[in-house]
């Protein structure tokens, strides 16, 4: 009987490590990558289309692993159809799921949303808290939707919003070696203006999206090419 021959193994593929820059250079690291991102996205804004803190909290309990294109798209006939907090408090579970259930995890969602909206209406007059304190005890809100609502409905910099576009970039740019979004928050607060808190972030999603992409960076388009460490990744 003829041997089998031996299947070759393909070689694991090598990953980079990231890793933070001392401390000492972080905040002029931090300082460089804010002023290249201030030039370069003079005008980014928060990617979730709505028109009041009541819908910003919503769409972003439902970009959970999710896409904010997708968010909007289903936004804009959720909050067509239940635009306040009383009406999404009333609405029937199955209903808020029906609308939802494009954006993935459809059951918790609706029932995060119909919870939330409920203690709006229950605990707060039907307004949206201004305190982070108060935001992540309602239903489906953790730190990083308080952040976002805070920031961007309210201009009220509370931390720094570290979704998986900041998280990696602030990797690639050696600004923490973090991938819990906590610890990366913590060291992004450390090293950067609270004044810059709101905007680094909306920026960093704009450059992630727009240059640094994760799966082929266009490294050569790059405007923080000559100071980032990880240049043709």
């Amino acid at each position: 009987m003829a041997k089998k021959k031996a299947s070759k193994k393909a070689p694991k593929k090598q990953t980079r490590k990231t890793t933070a820059l001392p401390p000492d250079e972080r905040k002029k690291q931090a300082a460089k990558v804010l002023r290249r991102l201030a030039a370069d996205y003079p005008d980014a804004e928060c990617a979730l289309v709505h028109d009041s803190p009541f819908e910003l909290l919503i769409a972003t309990i439902l970009s959970a692993q999710c896409t904010d294109e997708r968010v909007n798209i289903v936004t804009k006939e959720l909050f067509a159809k239940l635009p306040t907090p009383d009406d999404m408090a009333t609405a029937p579970v199955k209903t808020l799921e029906k609308l939802v259930q494009s954006t993935g995890f459809f059951r918790n969602k609706a029932k995060s949303i119909k919870a939330c909206s409920q203690a709006l209406v229950d605990d707060h007059d039907g307004e949206v808290p201004q305190d982070l304190d108060v935001l992540v005890k309602l239903p489906g809100v953790g730190r990083k939707t308080a952040n976002v609502v805070l920031g961007t409905a309210y201009g009220i910099p509370t931390g720094v919003v570290v979704d998986t576009h900041v998280g990696r970039l602030s990797r690639r740019l050696g600004l923490t070696d973090q991938t819990d979004a906590v610890k990366a928050e913590r060291d992004l607060m450390e090293i950067l203006p609270k004044k810059s808190w709101i905007d680094f972030s909306h920026r960093m999603i704009h450059h992630g999206r727009a240059i640094c992409n994760a799966r082929k960076p266009k490294c050569e388009e790059c405007s923080m090419r000559k100071f980032c460490p990880q240049v043709g990744v």
